[in-house]
């Protein structure tokens, strides 16, 4: 499964080449063939642009034989609110953005991501209210971070 995961990881690298802002972000294979490829950009991704992609993948993929008999389903989506930033390029554009960081120990971090860096992230966190009220800005090397999901504020 490794090969045609690598396979279609360059096939989809290939096609988002002609527009350098877009970048692939995960890609997944269930045992039955459905094979999802999530897809960002650095400014959001259109709903037509990613109907584009899906509609030439799969063509290439029917025309690959990476799947005998044509024997497989294709989706193609920008990730959701549900699904973590993998990329540091989607850490870039989620600045501002309230996340909840999971860290290899097991600590969660929750507050407002401020910026991306080439190692980590900067989260500010508050704690008290009123006049106890302490912001803090805490750096968060990526070799430390599980996961990292966008939390919605009302």
């Amino acid at each position: 499964m490794e090969t045609v995961l690598d396979a279609i990881t360059q096939k989809v690298n290939s096609l988002l080449e002609t527009n350098p802002s877009h970048f692939l972000v995960d890609i997944r294979i269930k045992p039955t063939n459905n094979i999802k490829v999530f897809v960002d950009a650095d400014e959001g991704i259109m709903l037509s642009t990613l109907i584009g992609y899906n509609r030439k993948l799969y063509k290439i993929l029917e025309e690959s034989g990476l799947f005998p008999g044509g024997d497989f389903s294709l989706e193609v989506s920008s990730p959701g609110l549900d699904e973590p930033l993998k990329k540091q390029r989607q850490y870039k554009k989620n600045a501002g953005r309230y996340v909840q960081v999971t860290k290899n120990d097991g600590g969660i971090v929750e507050g407002k991501l401020i910026e991306a860096t080439e190692d980590g992230i900067v989260v500010e966190t508050e704690t008290g209210k009123g006049k106890k009220k302490e912001v803090k800005q805490e750096t968060i090397l990526f070799s430390d971070i599980k996961t990292t999901k966008i939390q919605v504020k009302f």
